[in-house]
């Protein structure tokens, strides 16, 4: 399948792999729009992204919002929810319960109810894409509750794709990515944490969004696939 004339959705694309999954359709020749809670962030995307590309801003977790935002979108061909806030550290003798509990709204809950009010609006041949993480087959100490969301996520593609079928209904699983996700740490200890890990990898080096995109184009446009979720990490399953 040709990703050429689709309309593609990206929530979460004006940053990280959530831009370049966007720049990567616009490549192809789709027609994308931008998702964002932030105006700002939205004419940013806009300012680097192909002409011809459009941005919405709405609160991912405000349903009303999202239902209104896919009103205003209409007929889809693709959605694509890559939104997330920053990463932190939750270790259980000091876990923040309403941190933790944000971190569901957003990252899981908010693309359960994308799916809910995109799936009407999806052409024949559509498909969904979420996001994943290999936290959630290789936690670290304080990563329960990012761990427990990937674990989450998976699930609930395995389910949506037998339940939303014929729509192709996927997962991208990746690994520590260079992305504004971890602008919550200070510069010094960001850089560190990038080099221990790529240091551990097989490929050396940790992943740009570029990478990761890669494997949200190739979900959209093969169609034989649903129910899957494709890893990307540099190998860092096998580490």
């Amino acid at each position: 399948m040709s990703l050429k004339d689709q309309h593609v959705a990206v929530l979460g694309g004006t940053s990280g792999i959530g831009l370049a999954t966007a720049a990567l359709a616009a490549e192809r020749r789709a027609r994308v729009t931008v998702v964002s809670s932030r105006p700002d962030s939205a004419e940013r995307a806009l300012a680097t992204l192909p002409a011809g590309t459009a941005a919405e801003t709405a609160d991912l977790t405000d349903s009303h919002q999202v239902t209104a935002l896919f009103d205003r979108l209409g007929p889809l061909d693709h959605l694509v929810y890559t939104a997330g806030d920053p990463l932190a550290l939750l270790t259980v003798d000091t876990m923040d319960l309403d941190a933790a509990r944000r971190l569901f709204t957003l990252r899981y809950f908010g693309a359960l109810d994308a799916v809910r009010a995109a799936t009407p609006r999806l052409r024949p041949g559509g498909s969904i894409t979420l996001t994943s993480g290999t936290a959630g087959l290789r936690p670290v100490p304080g990563w329960s509750v990012p761990a427990s969301i990937c674990g989450a996520v998976e699930a609930l593609v395995r389910a949506l794709a037998v339940e939303l079928a014929p729509i192709r209904v996927n997962a991208v699983r990746a690994g520590m990515v260079r992305t504004p996700l971890w602008s919550g740490l200070p510069e010094a200890d960001r850089e560190q944490l990038y080099a221990q890990t790529a240091a551990a990898l097989p490929l050396g080096r940790i992943g740009d969004p570029e990478d990761t995109a890669e494997a949200y184009a190739y979900l959209m446009e093969q169609r034989f696939a649903t129910g899957s979720v494709v890893t990307v990490d540099g190998g860092g399953l096998l580490a």
